[in-house]
């Protein structure tokens, strides 16, 4: 079975949805669970659990605790034995094959670079996130947030990332990766959307050019590249927009509806709406290109949102994207004529 290491100190409530996140996985889901934080407030909330013993869960202790607050690179020299590390450290020495997060976002990345390394012919690694579309399958967007300045080398290896992952984790066939700019048109964008949109069409995959920000939830698209500024900025507008959503459409719901069974069946459908736009359900941003599994949760994730993380590991793990990912760059550069990703 894939193992997984949890880091159980991580997020704004930790431990407690690390825990009920990692049970509810190992009883639905053919996978090894490591919980990897202070033994003693781990093994307690584990005890509330009475079937835990019975479940292919360990635990692994680690007395230091990375904040929110920490800086990453303070965090990576000082905080040698944090759970963010020890669990890094398991899956660079194969114990894990893969890393489940909700902590600091800069400092998870920092020591899973540092101690996994990178794949070769990636810069930096980059986070990408799914966003529910009226299609109904996800669009991936690569970088949300792991890198604010980009070079066009850089945005072509995120694009290589992003299909690859598209179509393994979301079996999408021949994903359709685009650009964020501000206009379809082939001229419209900046020097960096334009430079990168000339590589990529370079590259033996369906590049279908720029595309505009309402298609992140058009379906237009099953790949989106863009910096980590503009990709962070659209991910807290739609968290943002999605909260918002929610609270209206309950309250509306609330205010109009008088008979019982249309409350009923729109309670239902409010769920559904609920489900399909909820970030838990797509479990966290993986960090594509270092040597391993790395998925990264919002800070406020509930239970839900770590089992599906897991889940999530589990598939990158068993579909070896890294191997993937790392052959698909060999093939792009050995295609290249005009500089691409040979500065990495």
């Amino acid at each position: 079975m894939i193992t997984i290491a949890v880091d159980a100190m991580g997020g704004d409530s930790a431990p407690v949805p690390e825990v009920f996140g990692a049970v509810r996985a190992a009883r639905s889901q053919d996978v090894n669970i490591i919980l990897v934080g202070r033994e003693e407030p781990v093994r307690q909330e584990l005890s509330k659990y009475s079937d835990w013993q019975t479940l292919p869960i360990r635990v692994v202790h680690a007395s230091e605790v990375v904040t929110m607050e920490d800086n990453a690179a303070k965090a990576l020299r000082n905080k040698r034995d944090s759970s963010i590390r020890v669990a890094a450290r398991l899956v660079r020495d194969g114990e894990a094959q893969g890393l489940v997060s909700a902590g600091n976002t800069g400092a998870v990345m920092a020591i899973s670079k540092t101690l996994m390394g990178m794949i070769p012919g990636v810069e930096r690694p980059a986070l990408a996130s799914a966003f529910p579309t009226v299609k109904g399958r996800p669009v991936v967007v690569v970088d949300v947030g792991a890198n604010v300045d980009c070079s066009p080398q850089m945005l072509v290896q995120f694009a290589i990332m992003g299909q690859i992952y598209s179509r393994l984790v979301y079996h999408t066939d021949n994903p359709r990766v685009g650009i964020l700019s501000i206009g379809e048109e082939e001229h419209k964008g900046n020097e960096l959307t334009r430079a990168a949109s000339e590589l990529l069409k370079l590259i033996p995959f369906n590049f279908i050019g720029n595309v505009e920000g309402r298609d992140l939830y058009t379906g237009h698209a099953d790949v989106i590249v863009c910096d980590g500024f503009i990709g962070n900025v659209a991910l807290k507008v739609s968290e943002g927009m999605v909260d918002v959503f929610k609270h209206m459409l309950q309250e509306s719901l609330a205010a109009t509806l008088t008979r019982k069974i249309g409350y009923l069946l729109s309670r239902s459908a409010y769920k559904d709406f609920k489900k399909r736009v909820d970030y838990s359900e797509y479990g966290g941003a993986p960090l594509l290109g270092v040597k391993g599994v790395v998925i990264i949760c919002h800070g406020r994730s509930n239970d839900n949102a770590i089992r599906n993380a897991i889940r999530v590991a589990c598939e990158s793990a068993t579909e070896h994207v890294n191997d993937r990912i790392a052959a698909e760059i060999v093939r792009a550069r050995g295609q290249d004529h005009n500089g691409l990703a040979n500065s990495a």
